[in-house]
Formats: C-alpha cells, sequence, structure tokens
C-alpha cells in the first residue's frame, strides 16, 4: 500500500526536517504544504525538487533521480534508497553579535539581527545541508550565524572607525548590500540586516574627534604617546625635567621621510642605497653620479640639479685658492680654509 511521505507537525521556526524513512516506493504520495519544498538526495547530491502539492511518485516526476537509479542494476524494483529533505520557505530571523575591527584596526563590538529566507532549495541544500552534514534546524541555525559572523568581520575590516560609528542605520544597509552576493552564493536571499548596538573601546571613543578632523590613525597615536610620556614624566620626582628634554621633543617631531634614489629608466623611487630599481631591475648607482647635499637623493651621471629636490649639483671639485680636492658638501677648504661659494 502506498504510504504518505509528509512533514508533520512542522514547529514555528524550523527550517529543515528529514524524512526518517529512506525506503521509497514508485507510487507513494509526497505531500508539500505551502511555503515548503521537498528535495530528494541521494549519495551526497540533490536531485528532484518538490513544491506545494499531493504528488505520486513516478519515473515522469523524478526525472533526474530516475536518470541515476537506471544505471544501477534492478532499478525498477522497489523499493528504492533515497533521502526525502522538507525545506520552509518562510522568513526566519538569525541573531548576530560579536567583536571585530575597522580598517585602522580600531575594536569594534556589535550585536543586532538579520532576515533570511531559502530562495534555491536545490542549491541550499547541495551547499549547505549536504555539504556540512547539517540536517537540523539547530545545527542549520548556528552554521547561518557562523557564515554571516565571518562574512560581516571580513566586510568591517574595510571600512574605517569614521564610516561606522553611530551609524546604525547607515551600516546596517550598507551591510546588507555587502553580503547579499554571499547568501545568494548558497541559495538564500538576505532581505534584511540590522544593527541593534555597535561600539567600540573608550580610547578609541576618545580618538573619534580627532579622526573626524582629518588627522591619520597614525598622527593620532603618535600625539597620544606624547601625552602619555609628557603624564609619565610627570609623576617622576627629579628626572622630569631631564628625561622630558631627552624624549618629548623627538616624539613631536613626524618620521622624516628616507632618501630615496630614483631610477634613470622608469622614475620610479628606491630606498637607499639601493643598487638596482625594484621595478624594472635597472642599475641605480651610474659613474659620475653626484648625490644632492640638500636630500641625499643619487643622482645620474651628468646631472645639474637634483631630480628630487631641484638643489644644484654643481660644485666646486679644487679650492681656487691652493687647488686642493674638495668633496661636493664642502663649505671650507680643509687645506688653507677658504670659504668656498
Amino acid at each position: 500500500m502506498p504510504k504518505i511521505i509528509e512533514w508533520v507537525g512542522a514547529r514555528e521556526g524550523d527550517i529543515i526536517w528529514r524524512y526518517p524513512v529512506e525506503e521509497i516506493n514508485w507510487g507513494d504520495n509526497l505531500i508539500v504544504h505551502e511555503y515548503e519544498a521537498a528535495i530528494f538526495f541521494r549519495d551526497g547530491k540533490s536531485y528532484d525538487v518538490f513544491r506545494a502539492g499531493r504528488h505520486v511518485l513516478t519515473t515522469a516526476n523524478l526525472p533526474l533521480l530516475t536518470s541515476v537509479l537506471s544505471r544501477i542494476t534492478g532499478f525498477d524494483k522497489t523499493p528504492f534508497r533515497a533521502t526525502v529533505i522538507f525545506i520552509s520557505l518562510k522568513q526566519f530571523q538569525g541573531r548576530f553579535g560579536g567583536q571585530g575591527q575597522t580598517r585602522e584596526l580600531a575594536p569594534l563590538k556589535f550585536h543586532g539581527s538579520f532576515w533570511f529566507r531559502v530562495e534555491e532549495p536545490n542549491l541550499f541544500v547541495n551547499e549547505v545541508v549536504g555539504g556540512q552534514g547539517t540536517y537540523t534546524t539547530e545545527r542549520l541555525q548556528d552554521f547561518l550565524r557562523g557564515y554571516f559572523l565571518e562574512k560581516l568581520i571580513d566586510s568591517l575590516s574595510q571600512y574605517s572607525l569614521i564610516d561606522v560609528y553611530g551609524k546604525l542605520d547607515e551600516t546596517s544597509f550598507l551591510i546588507k548590500n555587502l553580503l547579499y552576493d554571499a547568501f545568494r552564493r548558497i541559495g538564500l536571499d538576505l532581505i534584511d540586516v540590522k544593527f541593534e548596538g555597535l561600539d567600540t573601546s573608550p580610547d578609541w571613543r576618545d580618538r573619534i574627534f580627532f579622526l573626524k578632523t582629518g588627522i591619520s590613525a597614525e598622527e593620532l597615536l603618535r600625539m597620544q604617546t606624547v601625552q602619555k610620556a609628557a603624564e609619565s614624566l610627570s609623576k617622576s620626582e627629579g628626572a622630569a625635567v631631564g628625561a622630558g628634554i631627552a624624549i618629548i621633543p623627538p616624539l613631536f617631531q613626524a618620521p622624516q621621510p628616507q632618501p630615496q634614489i630614483l631610477c634613470p629608466k622608469c622614475g620610479r623611487q628606491n630606498p637607499q642605497n639601493s643598487r638596482f630599481c625594484n621595478n624594472c631591475g635597472s642599475p641605480l648607482m651610474e659613474t659620475g653620479g653626484l648625490r644632492c647635499p640638500n636630500c641625499g637623493v643619487q643622482n645620474i651621471a651628468g646631472a645639474k640639479f637634483c631630480s628630487n629636490c631641484g638643489s644644484r649639483l654643481e660644485v666646486e671639485l679644487k679650492c681656487r685658492s691652493c687647488g686642493s680636492e674638495l668633496t661636493p658638501s664642502a663649505k671650507f677648504c680643509p687645506n688653507c680654509g677658504t670659504k668656498l661659494t
């Protein structure tokens, strides 16, 4: 006698249910309710998909599975083996919460909700249910929460703290658009994302005002280092004056760029003392080339002005008074003391 294959007793919030019997007979009745889909699954792959209605199982309405079974000896005998997986097509809500960081490595704490539904049951079963071995709603929710968090943390790391802090609605819309394609790849429609809280650490919260003025995160960190150093020195009796003179002034000075060597072939700047260009491999230290006395950049042979700062390179090579040889940066003759022009 034909049996009934049906999802009975589905609870609110259930996303998936696997029919417990894998022996299927031709002529069995498959009942699929509204907002459901039934997928025949065998050997790690999904085959025929049924939407709402009452279906008598025949080779005509199971063409994909029939094609597989036709290659098996005695396929016309019943029962045959297959797993029937029921998927709810309703809208579901998922909760998320975690920690990440922004582009400038500012920590972020966040929590909220996201809404989704299964759009392509066949793809969803192949990518998630069968691929992860996830056949219960509880395990499926755990997987989707982890999948969402992984993509969310990666997306937030592409933006600065100013882009997202205090902008719950804007950030929700931004993240929903960024994650939409990632959910479609596993057969889901990401309907909406809503951040309910988004915060950073107290020290980064104090920096937001300065970041809004256009100060870079690196410059801000340097300024705060100066402040902390001054506070630390002020607590030390006797050592504050002497140590402050030695330590604080260098902290106030922005790092000076190191002299660079200009490649004569491609024009790329290279680190000091490089022998070959890191872009095209051309030799950099050409014979007879002068190093600029102002910025230190090595110039090509015959150059009269520095290619980096424009300073004049032609200098006296011999003292006009005594004829002694001079270095390019000399200001007085080391032999007779004549001032050089």
